[in-house]
C-alpha cells in the first residue's frame, strides 16, 4: 500500500511572503471559496497584511492547505482567530485536515500565546472543531449562503 504524501508547513507574516506565495494563496482561496463554493465575495478584506499565513505544501512545492492566523483584536475584540482554512480539492479527504489544524493551533500558540480563540465555522465542521476544544457560541447564521456558527476556545495552550 502506498503511503499518502505529507504536507510540510511554513508560516510567514504578510510582508515576508513572496509574490509567488501570495499568488498561490489567493488562487487556492479563490478556487475553493469563490469558484467551488460559488460565493462571490471580496476575499481581499484588508486583514491579510496584519496576519500570518500558514501554508501546507507537497514535496514538489504545490500549495495544498492554508490557514490565515489573525492576531488578537483584529477580527474579534478580545480574541485571536483563524480563518480562510482551506484544503485543495486535490487532497481533500486524504487526511490533510487534522495535520493542518494541529499546525494552525501550534502556530497560534507560538505567535499569540495562551489567548482565547474565536472562529466562524461552517456548521458541518462543528464536531471537527469540538475535537480541538472549541464550543459553539450563539446562533447559526448564514455567511455567503452557507450555515456558520461562532465557536470559541478559551485558550490554544495545551491543545497541541
Amino acid at each position: 500500500m502506498n503511503a499518502l504524501p505529507e504536507a510540510y508547513y511554513s508560516c510567514l507574516p504578510f510582508h515576508r511572503l513572496s509574490a509567488e506565495e501570495l499568488y498561490a494563496i489567493m488562487a487556492l482561496r479563490q478556487e475553493v471559496f469563490v469558484v467551488e463554493q460559488n460565493c462571490p465575495y471580496l476575499d481581499a478584506d484588508g486583514k491579510d497584511p496584519q496576519c500570518h499565513h500558514l501554508m501546507g505544501h507537497l514535496a514538489g512545492g504545490r500549495l495544498v492547505t492554508y490557514t490565515r492566523l489573525i492576531p488578537p483584536g483584529l477580527a474579534y475584540a478580545g480574541y485571536a482567530a483563524f480563518g480562510r482554512v482551506v484544503t485543495s480539492m486535490e487532497v481533500r479527504g486524504k487526511g490533510f485536515g487534522r495535520p493542518l489544524m494541529e499546525a494552525t493551533l501550534s502556530w497560534m500558540q507560538k505567535l499569540f500565546g495562551a489567548v482565547p480563540v474565536k472562529i466562524s465555522a461552517q456548521t458541518y465542521l462543528i464536531p471537527f472543531y469540538e475535537s480541538y476544544g472549541f464550543s459553539t457560541d450563539g446562533e447559526l447564521y448564514l455567511e455567503d449562503d452557507i450555515p456558520h456558527i461562532a465557536m470559541i476556545n478559551s485558550s490554544v495552550a495545551g491543545m497541541v
